[in-house]
């Protein structure tokens, strides 16, 4: 005869376990929706507060779902932000200078990661140290150089020698964001050349060898073998420096340009920009809306680049090994 006792042991555990999983469940999708909530709380606001009219702005009680809804304060901000100019002006200068320092630091770090040289350590130093010093440091410095370009003095000698002064002025240029990323120098760099790093220090050693056998040099090594192999680090610094230089204001603001100025300190400039208009953020109703829609426009362009790439960005993460 069937042993009843095991029988209904056997079917409390399932039960159990049944109860333990749908517990986990629940508990996932709270943790979910809680942490959620906390991160889209921000954008849920704005989106409210951007799309209310002037009577929904003057009733309070209607936080979330205005009654009266306008699309008007979109176009007020795009006209303070002056977005077709700033979005030209964006692209052609940083996100330019992002694509430049996506390929010139592959080269800077695959020297770093295969090939053993004078100083490299005293190199991989100041990289180190270029992660923790502050661009507020050093970037009133840069402007005041970039004023008077000069290659390791010697323009200034010839000048002393001479008379003749060949230092070049690049300031309000859009040489001041090229010729950093030219030469791995950009904005954050350094850290864009440690993920690379990280990255060739992982690849078999044996498919280059190989090519070395076959008579390849280091540049058709890396051309033919380490970038192509590289398309997983790519996708993670192509995404990284992109929203590095689109959200850069300092030196754009400060240092670098007095007028053409990208979308980013226009949008830093907004509340000057309403002052001029008569509006201020703690007395017009209106003002906020403005500034908000103003958000949304900025964010749009890198948050849709997110949500193409979020498969390939996320998995490229776990491949490079970034953590903290």
């Amino acid at each position: 005869m069937t042993d009843i006792s095991f029988l209904s042991g056997k079917n409390k555990s399932k039960t159990k376990k049944a109860i333990n999983s749908v517990i986990g469940r629940v508990f996932r999708y709270y943790m979910l929706l809680v942490v959620g909530y906390i991160v889209l709380y921000p954008l849920f606001y704005m989106v409210s507060t951007a799309i209310k009219g002037e009577r929904a702005l003057q009733d309070v009680s209607f936080i979330w779902f205005p009654q009266y809804i306008t699309p008007e304060w979109f176009s007020v901000a795009a006209e303070l932000l002056n977005f077709k100019t700033s979005i030209l002006r964006t692209l052609s200068l940083q996100i330019v200078s992002a694509a430049i320092e996506v390929i010139s630091c592959s080269v800077a770090a695959y020297g770093f990661a295969r090939f053993n040289f004078k100083g490299k350590k005293v190199a991989m130093f100041f990289l180190v140290l270029s992660l923790m010093i502050p661009l507020s440091m050093y970037g009133m410095s840069l402007s005041v150089n970039y004023r008077s370009l000069d290659i390791l003095g010697i323009f200034g000698l010839f000048n002393k020698a001479t008379g003749i002064d060949l230092r070049l002025n690049i300031f309000n240029t859009d040489w001041c964001y090229w010729l950093p990323s030219l030469f791995a120098v950009g904005v954050r760099s350094g850290m864009i050349i440690y993920i690379y790093i990280q990255f060739f220090s992982g690849l078999p050693r044996e498919l280059e060898d190989a090519a070395y056998v076959d008579g390849a040099g280091p540049v058709r090594t890396f051309l033919s073998i380490a970038l192509p192999s590289s398309s997983v680090v790519i996708v993670t610094v192509t995404v990284l420096s992109f929203i590095w230089h689109w959200n850069e204001t300092y030196l754009a603001q400060l240092c670098f340009l007095s007028e053409k100025i990208p979308l980013s300190v226009s949008l830093a400039n907004m509340e000057q920009s309403l002052q001029q208009l008569g509006m201020w953020l703690d007395n017009t109703p209106e003002a906020p809306s403005i500034v908000f829609c103003a958000c949304l426009i900025y964010i749009v362009i890198p948050l849709g680049l997110y949500l193409v790439l979020q498969r390939k960005f996320v998995k490229s993460i776990d491949r490079v090994g970034i953590t903290g």
